[in-house]
């Protein structure tokens, strides 16, 4: 959970993250998922506090964003791939990453490589972030924030869909405060999250 990301609110979620993410491919294959998240104004506040005037690529920006991907690594990312419903693995640590301002918002953005190359033809790749607990709301505002390299537009098309959990299971997450956390085993997160098809041809 992003508890340096957290800030008190009166329900579930308590931060807010609008994410895009980028499909890095190469010679028929998926590589990467390059991911880009942005924050909500107050759980960026501390962040941008902590920067205070600092540049772009000072030390603190770059020992914040070290802080800030470590707790996102502790929990692999938020992010699961699947292909035929089994896991492919990624790699513990991200090829690059960084934190910037961008207003009153902090952007955290990094790549996610895969451990082996995926063949882009075959079985549909799915992908989805959340947080299990639902602490905080990750989202993609519309399949806009889903890109593809232009060579592979021709042959691969990604597809969105966020689900509609029902009118009790939307007022529970409502009514949990910020001393409230679900049970794990109910894992709220995943009844709110979205999933990202890639199908190419």
């Amino acid at each position: 959970m992003l508890m340096a990301l957290s800030a008190p609110a009166l329900a579930h979620p308590h931060s807010f993250i609008d994410m895009q993410t980028t499909l890095v491919m190469q010679q028929k294959n998926l590589l990467a998922l390059k991911m880009v998240w942005t924050m909500d104004e107050i759980t960026s506040a501390d962040l941008l506090y902590d920067a205070g005037s600092a540049g772009a690529g000072s030390e603190i920006w770059k020992k914040l964003a070290a802080e800030v991907m470590a707790r996102v690594m502790a929990q692999h990312y938020f992010t699961n791939v699947y292909r035929d419903g089994k896991p492919l693995r990624y790699m513990r640590l991200p090829s690059e990453y960084q934190l910037s301002r961008n207003g009153n918002k902090a952007v955290l953005e990094f790549v996610i490589p895969l451990a082996q190359p995926a063949p882009l033809a075959g079985k549909p790749i799915i992908f989805s972030t959340y947080d299990p607990s639902y602490f905080v709301d990750m989202t993609y505002k519309s399949d806009r924030a889903l890109h593809l390299p232009a060579e592979a537009t021709p042959a691969c098309a990604l597809s969105l869909f966020t689900p509609k959990p029902n009118a009790s299971m939307q007022a529970y997450a409502l009514s949990l405060d910020k001393a409230d956390a679900p049970p794990e085993e109910m894992d709220l997160g995943q009844q709110f999250a979205q999933k990202v098809t890639l199908q190419c041809q």
